[in-house]
């Protein structure tokens, strides 16, 4: 069964996860894990798979990884800060 997550609720998924974790562990374990985006989804393990990174240390390692990977409409409009205005 599908888990769809929020982008703001990857922490969560993440956290679950014994650190540290090859990537292949982390495309196992993220598997059933589908990321809900600003425009579109993307399926979590098929994301962390296109990482260069061999081993994630901690919750912030795979996070930063993940992000890096997300296309650059994933947050919303691009140059757009909601603190302006």
């Amino acid at each position: 069964m599908v888990q769809d997550v929020k982008l703001n609720g990857l922490e969560a998924v993440l956290e679950d996860l014994e650190y540290p974790i090859s990537r292949d562990g982390a495309v196992d374990q993220c598997g059933d894990v589908r990321l809900i985006l600003a425009e579109g989804e993307v399926d979590l393990a098929t994301l962390v798979d296109r990482s260069n990174g061999e081993t994630f240390q901690s919750t912030d390692d795979l996070q930063t990884e993940v992000f890096n990977l997300l296309p650059r409409n994933a947050v919303g409009e691009p140059f757009q800060s909601e603190g302006e205005g």
